[in-house]
């Protein structure tokens, strides 16, 4: 069963979505995805895996400088 983790980010642009798209393609691996919605006002980044946990996400969003914040 796929886990769907929700967060609020400041990434508002898809040259910032570049900068994190690595670390988020090892995270989920080959049994998961992710996605960012950049015109919510909460720069909604979405990730499914049966694996991730959400600390995880959060901090691998703010080693690379970003504001991370999981929503419930």
């Amino acid at each position: 069963m796929k886990t769907v983790l929700v967060f609020k980010t400041s990434i508002t642009k898809n040259k910032e979505v570049a900068i994190v798209q690595a670390t988020l393609n090892r995270l989920v691996a080959q049994n998961g995805r992710w996605n960012f919605d950049l015109e919510d006002c909460d720069h909604i980044l979405r990730v499914e895996s049966p694996m991730v946990q959400a600390d995880t996400v959060l901090k691998a969003i703010q080693y690379h400088g970003f504001y991370c914040e999981e929503l419930f």
